[in-house]
């Protein structure tokens, strides 16, 4: 429990560590360093974000295979980390509309429907709002089974968030394919620890 203590806060601390980076940035843009943020400032703002949604996605999904490898309880880290993995989505998703598409509506409609890369994009944020929203644990307790269910979704969010990844990259795909193997392998471990905790069928003699 004391370790515990330590753990949530550190949590806390590392998750929006990114974010108060990000800050940093635009404060040395703003202040005349026009290389903060590169060449196309808006650009790397929504891609940083994006970054961070995926990153803290796949943490999110290995708690539970850290749990059992290394026996150090921190499971109850996990809505942390999954709520601010959306966090970090929806400031992708808005910095997109305000930096790229200058909150013209119907430009937005308009990619979410022809580019396929923005349309998984969507579907992968708008997976994640039930999770978030059920994620108290007042909606665990009303859903009962139906919550641990519902927060399987979150294996078919991963896949989106890692295919939008990879759809919009134009040249170096490398760390796209390592967010993708890391995904398989947790994946995986999920598929492994399932199919061996599963009860073996009598054969019929």
């Amino acid at each position: 429990m004391k370790a515990f203590l330590i753990y949530k806060p550190a949590c806390f601390l590392t998750s929006i560590g990114p974010l108060v980076y990000l800050l940093f940035l635009v404060w040395l843009y703003v202040q005349g360093d026009a290389t903060a943020l590169g060449a196309d400032p808006g650009k790397e703002i929504v891609h940083f974000l994006g970054r961070w949604a995926l990153i803290l996605l796949l943490v999110t999904l290995s708690v539970t295979p850290f749990q059992v490898l290394f026996r150090v309880k921190v499971f109850p880290l996990r809505r942390m980390l999954g709520l601010f993995s959306f966090f970090y989505g929806v400031l992708h998703l808005t910095a997109y509309c305000v930096f790229l598409l200058e909150l013209n509506f119907l430009d937005i409609w308009a990619d979410v429907v022809q580019r396929p890369y923005i349309t998984v994009g969507a579907l992968a944020l708008f997976g994640m709002l039930p999770l978030a929203v059920t994620s108290t644990r007042a909606m665990q307790r009303r859903l009962r089974h139906n919550w641990r269910r519902l927060h399987r979704l979150i294996y078919p969010v991963a896949i989106l968030a890692i295919i939008h990844f990879i759809w919009q990259t134009r040249s170096d795909f490398t760390e796209p394919l390592m967010y993708s193997a890391a995904l398989t392998l947790l994946l995986s471990f999920r598929v492994y620890r399932s199919t061996r905790n599963r009860p073996a069928r009598s054969v019929p003699v």
